[in-house]
């Protein structure tokens, strides 16, 4: 389903629901050595099949490329894989670095994730890595548990919070926001997840045009909002219920901010912990904003992450200055878009984006 939002806020069309549900379960496992840390998250699980992200902490000297390695246990197998170049023989899998995040100084990190298969009775966190051949079995200062745990949601934890007055980012960059409710605890999957979706569709527009966009660090600013979830999702703006969840977000932004719509310094991206009944989001003027099942997508809890990595793309696209295609027509900008990453911009498509207001973002 795609719909516009209107006024002056955006003209582009919203990322469209997934369909169907799958049930949620936290796996995670720590290990820590002199060299490095690795997180290990089952963020999606159903029959047959799940999703999992990888967090690699780098606690040695500084490296320019990567190589994680691990075994299965259960016979798991992985498919697609999105920030890194996976491959599996057997039960032993080897995970590298792609172009964009090979370089990992002392204390640095990087994600990466995949969607596999199990056999639906066990589906048990890898015994153990190795980064660059180096077992990740050692102590660290602060090192966390290395028993693995399960529970269907995240443990609350304090939440950071961006501040205006901590300074805005350079401009002509991309500045993105997790708005956090304030009935919503705490889950460092969402800036991760948002996070390494941005850096996905910064990697696909280099691909595509040969230049990309500039992220911040961090990536995401986490905002605690002023409000609980209801409050965004039942308080009438921008007409439609459809709109009132990320249109409160975007509001609330502004204001805290000081950001325009469109704003000359940054292009913006908004995602909100909220949605209510049928809500959505979508991108243009220099904005995407989008509600809660995008952002539970970004954190691997909602659907096969390719579906919103293509979301992203799309709606960065209108942010750009794009238009949705006209028909199905094998470019990112296609209606009902699911094929990421088997889309392209046209040239038509590229040239509006250099050309427009914010192609001299990109480098």
């Amino acid at each position: 389903m795609h719909r516009r939002l209107r006024a002056s806020l955006t003209a582009g069309a919203v990322a469209a629901c997934l369909a169907g549900t799958a049930a949620a379960t936290a796996v995670s496992a720590h290990a820590a050595s002199a060299g490095c840390q690795v997180t290990y998250t089952i963020g999606a699980q159903w029959p047959g099949g799940f999703s999992a992200n990888v967090t690699v902490k780098n606690l040695g000297d500084p490296v320019t490329s990567w190589t994680l390695r691990w075994t299965f246990g259960a016979g798991q197998t992985i498919g697609q894989a999105w920030n890194a170049d996976v491959t599996q023989s057997g039960a032993a899998v080897t995970a590298a670095n792609v172009s964009w995040n090979g370089s990992l100084a002392t204390g640095g990190a990087t994600s990466f994730g995949f969607n596999g298969t199990w056999n639906g009775s066990g589906n048990p966190v890898p015994a153990g890595f190795t980064l660059n051949g180096v077992a990740c079995t050692g102590s660290a200062t602060a090192s966390p548990s290395a028993t693995p745990s399960t529970s269907p949601t995240a443990s609350p934890s304090p939440s950071p919070s961006a501040s205006p007055s901590s300074g805005p980012p350079p401009v002509r960059t991309v500045r993105v926001f997790w708005l956090k409710p304030s009935d919503v605890a705490y889950d460092q999957r969402y800036p991760d997840g948002i996070a390494d979706v941005m850096r996905e569709a910064q990697r696909f527009f280099k691909q595509q045009l040969g230049k990309t966009f500039t992220l911040n660090g961090p990536v995401v600013e986490v905002v605690n909002g002023d409000r609980p979830r209801s409050w965004y999702e039942n308080t009438p703006r921008c007409g439609e219920k459809y709109w009132w969840a990320v249109c409160n977000m975007q509001e609330e932004l502004r204001r805290k901010f000081g950001l325009g719509a469109p704003d000359s310094r940054w292009i913006n991206v908004g995602e909100v912990s909220a949605e209510g009944d049928g809500a959505g989001g979508g991108g243009g003027n220099g904005w995407v904003i989008l509600s809660g099942h995008d952002a539970d997508g970004a954190a691997g809890i909602n659907g096969p992450m390719n579906r919103w990595y293509g979301g992203m793309v799309h709606e960065l696209g209108h942010a750009f200055g794009l238009p949705d295609a006209t028909s199905t027509d094998g470019t990112c900008m296609s209606a009902s878009f699911y094929a990421y990453p088997n889309c392209q911009f046209s040239q038509a498509q590229k040239d509006r984006i250099l050309n427009g207001p914010y192609g001299g973002f990109l480098s």
